[in-house]
């Protein structure tokens, strides 16, 4: 789109920042909405919401949007012109949220969205080739217990838990339901590192981790810190004589006198 009048372009300034926009192609609001209403289908364009400088020969008007679903949205029109008889041109129009528009979330790969518990029966979630959490079998690792298994069994793994990875596993479990911050684990008589139903697991995570065997615990089948704890410690006893000697004083018949 062409318009015929014509303008001087303002000296260069040293300082972008601080540029103001050309007056005379500031003035052309009327120019920009009549470019931002074709591109929008003949719709009807909002108010005008200021005009900014790009450079000292073009501006950008701004226009609030009246799209259905785009609210705080706004139509950007730029105009410019190469001063001396050339004539103002519009260079673009396009549609841009504002600072108050509702705008879709950063877009993430869907390997980087799935969480635990989200994987069903039947899916499959590959790891990277350089997963962090992971080293090549081939190599030597530095967990004595894994490598004495590999060897034992004659087979080894393609892949195994990296120093990092094992760091990893810690902090998570460390941080879970069954570690020694918890809820549970604050209120328990005693800890599992003295109960006699705690297995510890093999490797280096064996020094601060292992399972619980208890099938009344919570904890049971889940990998717990040797801190955490719960009521069901093997070793945890309650007296319940005074419990039994207070409801026969409470529910004797015969120590209750009947009134007429």
């Amino acid at each position: 789109m062409r318009h015929n009048r014509h303008v001087t372009a303002p000296p260069t300034r040293d300082n972008a920042d601080e540029q103001s926009p050309h007056p005379d192609l500031a003035a052309l609001v009327e120019l920009a909405r009549a470019a931002a209403r074709e591109e929008a289908g003949g719709e009807p364009i909002g108010a005008h919401a200021g005009v900014l400088a790009e450079d000292e020969t073009s501006v950008t008007h701004l226009f609030e949007a009246e799209r259905p679903g785009y609210d705080g949205w706004r139509w950007a029109v730029t105009i410019a012109t190469a001063g001396g008889d050339e004539p103002v041109t519009v260079s673009e129009v396009v549609l841009l949220p504002g600072p108050d528009a509702l705008i879709a979330p950063q877009w993430v790969p869907w390997d980087k969205r799935v969480r635990a518990g989200d994987l069903g029966v039947g899916d499959l979630m590959p790891t990277e080739a350089g997963d962090p959490r992971l080293a090549p079998g081939y190599l030597a690792c530095d967990d004595l217990a894994v490598e004495e298994v590999a060897t034992e069994i004659g087979l080894g793994r393609v892949r195994v838990l990296s120093r990092f990875g094992r760091l990893e596993s810690a902090r998570r479990w460390d941080a879970g339901d069954f570690g020694p911050r918890s809820d549970m684990a604050r209120s328990a008589p005693a800890r599992c590192g003295t109960c006699g139903f705690y297995q510890r697991i093999a490797g280096s995570l064996g020094a601060a981790f292992g399972v619980c065997a208890n099938e009344i615990a919570p904890a049971d089948g889940h990998v717990v810190h040797v801190e955490y704890g719960c009521g069901a410690h093997s070793e945890v006893h309650v007296d319940t004589s005074a419990q039994v000697a207070v409801a026969e004083l409470i529910y004797d018949d015969a120590e209750l006198d009947v009134q007429p």
